[in-house]
């Protein structure tokens, strides 16, 4: 497809489903949801995370337990370029993601904010899209003192962000 052309309604459908997988893939890290993190990809798949590459299901189990030693994460995906090749496809989606580390007495905490990209190569199997294979590439990093203020006007009162199962997400009406 040509940039700006305007996509076929199953093309349009197809790109749907996939930027809605990729924002799960994305709350399953934050909220710390393994089970999510599973349900998007399919069973074989594989990825390259730098610290851990193999079978996709061991590092969606492995995770939940490793992202909670930040006291919070955010997974912001942007700009996706999809690329169809019948019933696969291959994505490319820009990652922004912030990790923090409450100050303790002993440490001032950390902010490490992440700019990279997701390389997925994704695939229809009957009417679900799901990942087959996952690539993270970094371009920079930012780590620093935290400079972040959890208490007083205007956040007094906010909700806070949780894991599993205790987000409010999990607690709407």
């Amino acid at each position: 497809m040509n940039p700006g052309e305007i996509p076929s309604p199953e093309e349009a459908r197809d790109r749907l489903a996939i930027q809605s997988l990729l924002a799960a893939h994305s709350r399953g890290v934050d909220r710390a949801d393994g089970d999510l993190l599973k349900a998007c990809y399919w069973p074989e798949a594989e990825v390259a995370y730098g610290g851990f590459n193999g079978p996709a299901w061991t590092f969606c189990e492995n995770l939940p337990a490793g992202i909670k030693r930040f006291s919070a994460t955010q997974h912001c995906i942007g700009n996706t370029q999809i690329d169809f090749k019948g019933d696969q496809a291959d994505v490319e989606t820009y990652v922004y993601a912030g990790h923090y580390l409450k100050p303790t007495d002993s440490s001032p905490g950390t902010e490490m904010i992440f700019f990279g990209r997701y390389l997925d190569r994704v695939e229809r199997r009957g009417n679900c899209w799901k990942i087959l294979f996952r690539r993270v590439v970094m371009d920079w990093n930012q780590n620093q003192p935290s400079t972040s203020k959890d208490a007083g006007p205007p956040f007094d009162g906010l909700a806070r962000g949780e894991r599993l199962p205790d987000d409010p997400l999990y607690r709407r009406p």
